[in-house]
């Protein structure tokens, strides 16, 4: 007690955490019950995922290149240069390709939403689609959420495709590997242990961005300030929620035997 009382960031937190949690009890409360928002679902994935795709292709590509090159004097050291591929790809699967992904993500659809809910709220908007009957918590948030839940998946299969390619282009510039024999060494060497726990926790990914996205965002205050604030803190909560899910995900996974 006496922490929670002297110290105002342990406080501070811990009263986030709550109105955070209540927030998403809200969302899992709201999100089943017609009116369903079809409309607008699909345009927010159309925003979400497509708009992010270049993005997030560049990024994969620029690592999978990169992690190769980095491998390769290494690898030659010790004599074992042809397990690259297999090293490349069981890394950019399992690891790098979900949490870089998710991360590029939080930085440009948590930033977005929280600011473009924030000058919402600060505006009226939203006070005003309350006045007019219209459910804001169910056509703002909801819709929002469940694109980034399920678009961000699908954006992380795209980045390890363009990864594991940018990996083939970095092993051919050092020697010579034909790509048949690049993505048979690949997928020679992963197993659904490896594939299916890192798909699973992208949809985590996803809700925890969107979550935290429209949260900052819905509770905006203090004028164009608290939008710039809101944007910020999306980004900083939604990058540690990210390490954190992904850490749980690591201890579950071994857990249940996966590893």
């Amino acid at each position: 007690m006496n922490i929670l009382r002297f110290n105002p960031v342990v406080q501070r937190f811990f009263e986030e955490t709550g109105e955070l949690s209540r927030f998403t009890g809200r969302f899992f409360m709201e999100w089943y019950k017609p009116r369903y928002e079809w409309r607008e679902f699909v345009r927010q994935c159309f925003i979400i995922g497509y708009r992010s795709l270049p993005l997030v292709a560049l990024t994969g590509f620029i690592i999978g290149l990169v992690l190769a090159l980095q491998l390769h004097p290494s690898m030659v050291r010790y004599g074992i240069q042809s397990q690259i591929p297999a090293m490349v790809g069981i890394s950019i699967v399992r690891e790098i390709g979900p949490i870089i992904t998710a991360l590029i993500f939080a930085g440009k659809i948590g930033s977005s939403i929280g600011a473009e809910l924030g000058s919402m709220k600060v505006t009226e908007q939203i006070d005003a689609m309350e006045v007019s009957g219209t459910n804001p918590f169910k056509y703002l948030v909801v819709t929002r959420v469940l694109a980034a839940t399920v678009m961000l998946p699908v954006l992380v299969l795209l980045s390890d495709a363009i990864a594991l390619y940018g990996a083939y282009i970095g092993v051919n510039i050092k020697e010579v590997l034909s790509l048949h024999l690049f993505w048979n060494q690949v997928v020679d060497n992963l197993v659904f242990s490896d594939v299916i726990p890192a798909f699973v926790k992208t949809f985590f990914f996803g809700f925890a961005v969107g979550i935290v996205g429209c949260y900052k965002g819905y509770y905006s205050n203090k004028g164009t300030e608290g939008v710039g604030r809101s944007a910020n803190s999306a980004v900083v909560v939604g990058s540690v929620l990210i390490f954190v899910l992904d850490l749980l995900a690591v201890q579950l996974t071994d857990v249940l035997g996966f590893n």
